[in-house]
């Protein structure tokens, strides 16, 4: 095609074109023939390059297919759940690595009986999980939910139901440090329960059973919470064909067993007076030290019991206790006076003989003064 133009203005870059129905088209000037001025006719040529125009769909396609390739060929992986292992109270879930393709993860979260459990922490490492704290022969529905930017994934709902207390096949033991016999009595008891011994810590271990508290594994079990316990522990769960608690088979609890010749723990401490006096009665004595020691048992009797008596009596009357006290000493102040005027004013008795009569008066008044171990006078009773 063959269209004639006239040059209108003329720039150094653009050349302004005029068609004959009087249009204004911009032209690149370079693309011009030299010399040309305003109002020369030109004529240019127009046609299709069809080969140019395949080449370039075809390398435009190309592009396109690469790209789809690279990002848009795959997508996520739904998860693919299953269950490892249950036991009364848990369940160990288990999926297949997490396949993301191209896109990034959001979250991977676990449901249970169609409610949100929790999300799984470090999903691209962790592959399995353990839910504790269910009922025992219930029955569970779980699944898992993966969120990426290029969608939502839900796996398929697996059923789990716990295991009854006569379900022994659950239980999952690692061994620790075991004698020989121990540990081939061991196996063979975990054989007829139904149980199974795996190697190493692993997250469906049950229990750990060992009879020393040292080792690596033992280190492990301990960091997981997982029990530790005897070997009694399955001997017994197999004579009462259920699983019991583990509590009385800890690897550190006392072990119960008959009394020695040296345990005194069922000897009662003598902490009251009732039972000193029953140990003292049951001593062994002489007949001659018994008849002597009468009048003097009597006593010290006496005086423990008027101890006691004070002592309850103390807590009540603390201030009565205190007036009788400060009356006593004012009597006995004023006898003493009285003592002292006499011997005074007594006549022809040497001086010697007169401070011994009155020292002997002075304590016949004291005796007399002193109240009876019945009178309720708590502080002369504890003095003595």
């Amino acid at each position: 095609m063959l269209v004639s133009l006239t040059v209108g203005k003329v720039d150094a870059g653009v050349t302004v074109l005029l068609t004959p129905d009087k249009r204004l088209i911009e032209f690149p000037s370079i693309l011009l023939p030299p010399n040309i001025i305003s109002g020369s006719i030109v004529d240019i040529a127009v046609s299709r390059n069809s080969e140019s125009e395949a080449k370039s769909e075809a390398k435009f396609t190309a592009l396109q297919d690469q790209i789809y390739a690279s990002f848009g060929a795959s997508q996520p992986s739904t998860p693919v759940l299953r269950c490892r292992n249950a036991t009364q109270t848990s369940v160990v879930l288990e999926w297949d690595p997490i396949d993301l393709a191209t896109a990034d993860l959001i979250s991977l979260s676990l449901y249970r009986n169609g409610q949100k459990a929790g999300n799984i922490p470090r999903p691209l490492q962790m592959h399995s999980t353990k839910i504790s704290g269910l009922a025992v022969d219930t029955e569970y529905t779980f699944h898992l939910v993966l969120r990426t930017t290029a969608g939502t994934f839900a796996s398929k709902q697996v059923v789990v139901r716990t295991h009854k207390m006569t379900d022994l096949s659950g239980i999952t033991i690692t061994t620790g440090i075991l004698p020989a016999h121990t540990r081939e009595e061991l196996t063979r008891a975990v054989e007829r329960i139904g149980a199974k011994i795996v190697d190493g810590v692993r997250i469906d271990t049950t229990h750990f059973v060992t009879t020393e508290g040292r080792g690596v594994p033992w280190e492990k079990a301990v960091e997981m919470n997982i029990p530790v316990v005897r070997p009694e522990w399955v001997e017994h769960c197999e004579s009462t064909g259920r699983i019991l608690g583990v509590t009385r088979f800890y690897l550190d609890a006392q072990r119960p067993g008959p009394p020695g010749p040296n345990d005194t723990s069922s000897v009662a401490s003598p902490s009251t007076p009732a039972t000193t006096r029953q140990i003292q009665k049951d001593l062994p004595q002489t007949p001659a030290k018994n008849e002597g020691n009468k009048e003097t048992e009597r006593e010290e009797e006496e005086k423990r019991e008027t101890k006691e008596e004070s002592s309850e009596e103390e807590n009540g009357t603390e201030a009565e206790n205190e007036d009788k006290t400060r009356a006593a000493e004012e009597q006995k102040a004023r006898r003493e006076d009285k003592d002292t005027q006499e011997v005074a004013i007594r006549p022809g008795k040497p001086l010697k003989a007169t401070i011994e009569n009155v020292r002997d008066e002075n304590s016949l008044d004291e005796k007399a003064a002193a109240p009876s171990p019945g009178d309720g006078a708590s502080f002369q009773d504890v003095a003595l």
